[in-house]
């Protein structure tokens, strides 16, 4: 029986003057030692030459089709081309950054959309750099939503690690405007996208949600804040009501410790910090950013464009390494989901 043609995984460029190159070309030259899923970049071949170059890194860039990818990927790193050329210096962003940046995420949506890749994989992007572009989403999620169709699907950012995964129901807004944004509605629904692609794309069958209260000590029964009896049990009152294994408000700072941690499969909690903090504690250089919601999968290493270290070869390509290897697991096991779900009853 012949085996259906598996597609590479996309990794789009990233802020060309970030460290999103380095780790690229640093996670190539690993491929084998990590045993990493062929992979091809959407980007400018001749950054990744000029990189290589100044870093002094053997790396061979050969520019190809998405198809072709997986036949060159043990000789050599494939690359995409995007169209606009690159000429930020590592460390310097200019005029080229933007629309190199973003052309990046567009071809590689479009390929996966497509079906000529697997899965995307993001590299960062700096969004004070697209913002002077005249960028207009508040980040790269909420890009890739709008990418994803009409209308944009709610996508939800959950940190993963062998030790701990995370969700937050509010990202990147200021602390004061959580207690206003945190609502019965919104932890719902973050609670019902996390269940749904933990079971189609982690294969947990029933996945466990610890939902963190608001307030310290998940409000002491209203005494330090009633948000937790007005949002945050209910809401985990009606999750259950629909067989979700929720379980909350439980006070944030007794629930990551290691005994803690086997009674949940994903944690939940307001707001940013609040979960984040813990993940990055245990797991800095292996956690992975996983955007849940989305038509297809997405995952990116979970730092940012490090310009100050661009250039150096002191960045260290474990998230990206991570991210590729969690990228291709969860594109097989969708795959798999889907192909099921079209078989007849």
């Amino acid at each position: 029986m012949t085996r259906a043609f598996s597609p590479a995984l996309a990794l789009s460029a990233g802020e060309p003057a970030g460290i999103g190159p380095d780790v690229a070309l640093a996670a190539w030259l690993r491929r084998e030692e990590h045993q990493l899923p062929p992979f091809f970049i959407t980007g400018d071949a001749e950054l990744l030459r000029a990189r290589a170059a100044h870093l002094g890194l053997a790396v061979p860039v050969v520019a190809c089709a998405p198809e072709d990818a997986a036949a060159h990927f043990a000789t050599a790193l494939p690359v995409v081309p995007t169209g606009p050329a690159t000429t930020a210096a590592p460390g310097r962003p200019d005029a080229s950054s933007a629309p190199a940046a973003r052309a990046a995420i567009d071809t590689a949506v479009g390929l996966v959309q497509a079906g000529r890749a697997a899965a995307i994989v993001t590299n960062p992007i700096s969004k004070a750099v697209l913002y002077a572009a005249g960028f207009s989403f508040p980040g790269h999620t909420e890009y890739l939503a709008y990418l994803s169709g009409d209308p944009a699907p709610r996508p939800v950012m959950m940190i993963w690690s062998p030790e701990l995964a995370v969700v937050p129901a509010t990202i990147h807004v200021p602390l004061a405007e959580v207690p206003h944004l945190f609502s019965r509605e919104l932890l719902i629904e973050t609670a019902r996208i996390t269940a749904r692609d933990l079971t189609r794309r982690f294969g947990i069958a029933a996945p466990r949600l610890a939902i963190c209260g608001l307030n310290p000590h998940a409000g002491e029964e209203g005494t330090l804040g009633l948000e937790d009896e007005i949002v945050t049990r209910p809401a985990v009152e009606a999750l259950r009501q629909e067989g979700i294994d929720a379980r909350g408000p439980l006070p944030a700072d007794t629930l990551f410790h290691a005994a803690a941690r086997k009674t949940y499969d994903v944690a939940i909690g307001a707001y940013h910090d609040q979960v984040l903090a813990p993940v990055k504690a245990l797991a800095f250089d292996r956690a992975v950013n996983v955007t849940l919601g989305l038509p297809f999968v997405r995952t990116s290493p979970d730092h940012g464009t490090a310009f100050d270290i661009a250039g150096t070869g002191r960045a260290d390509p474990s998230s990206l390494i991570e991210a590729l290897r969690l990228a291709r697991r969860l594109a097989d096991r969708d795959r798999a989901a889907a192909s099921a779900a079209r078989l007849p009853a």
